[in-house]
């Protein structure tokens, strides 16, 4: 099994969204896809009630996910690791032992090659509005992502 995980700063806005829409395209016999952020500040919380209210208007449950922090193990753990931006992509490469895990680490938006933005902003502080944009951008970069792995 393919495992795949999304990284965000507080694993309750944005890496929750790619995580649910990640899942949504790929088939769960043969792929398993997580999400945790990079801090530690909502651990066992639910996403923002924004990212799932964004999630559930394009038919994403995300409701049931958990906040978790980024650990050391998940290199074992995981195949692919796709982070936000690039402040918690180099905190996650702080973390890692060996060439193997660095090259596990990728941006989540240089996969969609049509996109002119490069980082994931961070809607926490925005209105749902952003919550939209962050969920579209996200949408077409899974997008992308689900056709690599499906070849």
């Amino acid at each position: 099994m393919t495992s795949i995980l999304m990284v965000c700063l507080g694993n309750i806005c944005r890496s929750p969204l790619a995580h649910g829409l990640l899942e949504s395209k790929l088939p769960p016999d043969s792929f398993y896809v997580d999400s945790a952020g990079t801090a530690n500040y909502h651990i066992g919380s639910l996403p923002d009630q924004r990212s799932i209210a964004v999630a559930k208007t394009h038919g994403i449950d995300i409701s049931n996910q958990c906040g978790r922090q980024f650990n050391v193990s998940d290199f074992d753990t995981f195949d692919y690791i796709y982070v936000m931006d690039h402040s918690n992509f180099e905190n996650v490469l702080k973390l890692a032992r060996t060439t193997f895990d660095i090259a596990k680490v990728k941006l989540l938006l240089d996969f969609d090659t049509t996109s002119q933005i490069k980082e994931v902003p961070d809607p926490y502080y925005d209105k749902i509005s952003g919550f939209e944009t962050v969920f579209e951008l996200l949408d077409n970069a899974t997008n992308f992502i689900a056709n690599q792995l499906l070849r």
